[in-house]
């Protein structure tokens, strides 16, 4: 298993952040609109439990990337607001470059705002093939993820902020 991290500082309360951040519409943004890491490809998200935030909501993803077939189911196993959320794949997820990933994101208090830390574990995929592209691919992707996913969410928590003064 191997993990990358990235950490990002908010001029922003922290439970502001961890409501943002928690937001699929906003960290799973860049996975629902298609762009060159995506490679021109877009994947649907349909949410499997009636909430939509908090300890032991579901989520599918499912899509074609390259001509490969994506559909993995992401479940949160740790939600603490405003400090800490854990989300990872369960059951037999159909993916490309890992074969089960985890999300973690802690937040932590800082003078001015908030310090974010989030980290992406995963595990390399069964299969010559497969194998190769994560090797090519995995970290450059995963580095790219944590970046969209913290930018989106400072980008967001700003237009909110010029929106509506808050």
């Amino acid at each position: 298993m191997k993990t990358l991290t990235r950490t990002a500082t908010y001029s922003f309360q922290q439970e502001e952040v961890f409501s943002c951040i928690d937001n699929l519409g906003v960290t799973g943004m860049h996975m629902t609109q298609s762009s060159m890491m995506m490679m021109g490809s877009k994947l649907s998200l349909k949410f499997l439990t009636e909430q939509h935030a908090g300890l032991g909501t579901k989520y599918q993803w499912s899509g074609r990337m390259m001509g490969f077939r994506m559909d993995f189911t992401v479940e949160v196993t740790k939600w603490m607001p405003g400090e800490e959320k854990t989300w990872e794949t369960i059951g037999d997820p159909k993916l490309i470059i890992y074969s089960w990933y985890q999300m973690h994101l802690l937040l932590t208090k800082i003078p001015n705002g908030t310090s974010a830390k989030l980290s992406i574990s995963y595990k390399k995929p069964e299969g010559v093939f497969h194998k190769i592209l994560s090797f090519l691919f995995a970290d450059w992707y995963c580095r790219w993820c944590l970046k969209h996913m913290l930018e989106d969410g400072k980008r967001i928590l700003m237009k909110n902020v010029k929106e509506h003064g808050t």
